[in-house]
């Protein structure tokens, strides 16, 4: 039984237990409900609880373990030649298992009996099923992929047999457990409460995670390349230097790379700072009930456009367009027709990646500025004040720390995209201020770092990794501090 089946069996299990408890509920209070502890859906969640939590988790933890035992088990048939090869040629071997073994499940009984007996073509039969093969399949594999399934269908089997009884035993100990004097509600807030605190702890898991992650493949980066030559070189050029060069590990310095990301960053937040803010105050403070509820809605709007359509545009539009007018300007001072600005650029990028930050320093700046209490408006209004003078003398500075923390993290935004720079700023890594020339960032190194068929062993590849955990890092304090200099310095109101 496959595991979608099965969570549908424990389902109806758990539902039939939740009827059931409530049932038996009702029929031991009789017409005095008083002498339950708990009302009788409370003894149905109880039931349900049983009947499906205990069963889900030993679904998880078997299909977790399971293909991992089964395919220890199945490499222990393997030829010494291939138990004896490197771990990455026993992963392509066992690759090409998995496929022959999925491919049979596929096949006619005919065509699998053809293929077990030695007198089919291996690859054109599974090509007819799409289950392509990464290499030339040979003659112990068939045996290996036969076992394969046969201790997948083993291990299946069990794993019903053995949930469906842990469902069933759950649902019969729950309905015999069932009392007047049952605390039936506390235990099932207690698992209310157990399953709340588990899904908080997801994101703190996932951020521990991908620590760990990206400080082990950094680790590796380091022991080859020292700490020193990447966070303070100035040269990024992680090519394999020619036979007989001085440094065969290429260049990998980060400050081209760290200075680009910054200088992009700073233009787009020229842009998106000043409109985003303004069009904030409008629409808190000048703008009619129903311009708001129609103009906010259509700003938001382009926080929801991928990051991808506003790179076409900056590529396909703003870059002609800047380079075009920058030769109209050049022509009429000098008479020289030649652009000074060209279309991939510091400038195209951060004025399109600008464009995108708008929404997020509108929407929070908005909310923050909505926040400041009303008594302190009409306070300043009724001692004369204009409405422009409130905004700047009153409004302004109770949102300002607000507003601050809300520009870091929309700062923090800025550092990590990716393809807005890939397709308006390029990929040159130079130090440079000319702001009409093009630079590139952390983001789109680690994708050119990670592209292509590179193992994880060569700095060329571990360094996006150091890069990784570099900008993480960087994003990280923009965010400490932005919430530090919003607890610090904000007004409390009552």
């Amino acid at each position: 039984m496959s595991g979608s089946v099965l969570l549908l069996c424990l389902l109806v299990i758990g539902v039939v237990a939740y009827w059931l408890g409530r049932m038996r509920a009702n029929a031991l209070a009789g017409a005095k409900l008083s002498s339950m502890h708990s009302r009788s859906s409370y003894h149905g969640g109880y039931t349900f609880v049983w009947s499906v939590l205990p069963a889900l988790l030993l679904l998880a933890v078997w299909v977790s373990v399971s293909p991992t035992i089964v395919e220890t088990t199945v490499a222990r048939s393997f030829p010494q030649e291939v138990l004896t090869a490197a771990q990455s040629a026993q992963n392509l071997e066992f690759g090409i298992i998995r496929s022959i073994a999925r491919g049979l499940t596929l096949l006619s009984s005919s065509d699998a009996a053809t293929l077990v007996n030695g007198t089919g073509d291996v690859r054109a039969l599974l090509s007819a099923k799409g289950v392509p093969l990464a290499g030339d399949p040979k003659p112990y594999m068939m045996t290996a992929a036969l076992e394969l399934n046969r201790l997948t269908a083993i291990s299946q089997w069990l794993m019903t047999v053995a949930v469906i009884a842990l469902s069933l035993g759950g649902l019969f100990f729950s309905l015999k457990a069932i009392a007047p004097k049952l605390r039936a509600r506390n235990r099932v807030e207690r698992v209310i409460l157990g399953s709340l605190i588990a899904a908080s702890s997801v994101a703190i898991l996932t951020t521990i995670g991908i620590i760990a992650s990206m400080l082990g493949e950094a680790s590796h980066f380091f022991s080859m390349v020292p700490a020193h030559e990447f966070f303070f070189g100035t040269v990024w050029d992680p090519r394999f230097a020619a036979a007989g060069a001085g440094n065969s590990e290429g260049q990998f310095g980060l400050i081209p790379l760290l200075l680009g990301t910054l200088y992009i960053g700073l233009v787009a937040m020229l842009v998106a700072v000043p409109v985003g803010l303004f069009s904030a105050i409008y629409m808190a403070e000048y703008a009619s009930p129903r311009l708001r509820a129609f103009a906010k809605p259509m700003l938001e709007v382009l926080a929801g456009i991928p990051t991808i359509v506003y790179g076409f545009f900056a590529m396909i539009t703003v870059g002609p367009f800047l380079r075009d007018i920058s030769a109209q300007i050049n022509g009429i001072a000098t008479g020289n027709f030649q652009n000074f600005i060209q279309a991939q650029s510091v400038l195209t990028a951060g004025f399109v990646m600008g464009i995108m930050l708008i929404p997020y320093v509108s929407s929070l700046s908005d909310d923050i500025i909505t926040a400041v209490p009303r008594a302190l408006r009409d306070g300043s209004l009724g001692l004369g004040a204009t409405r422009s003078e409130t905004v700047k003398k009153v409004i302004l500075p109770a949102a300002l720390p607000g507003i601050v923390g809300a520009l870091l993290m929309t700062a923090s935004r800025a550092v990590g995209e990716t393809m807005i720079v890939v397709l308006a700023a390029g990929v040159a890594a130079r130090i440079q201020i000319n702001p009409f020339e093009p630079m590139t960032t952390v983001t789109v190194k680690i994708v050119n770092q990670l592209t292509g068929d590179l193992e994880f062993t060569s700095p060329q590849t571990l360094v996006a990794f150091a890069l990784g955990i570099t900008l993480f890092a960087l994003t990280l304090c923009l965010n400490i501090y932005a919430l530090y200099i919003v607890r610090k310095y904000r007004e409390q109101y009552e």
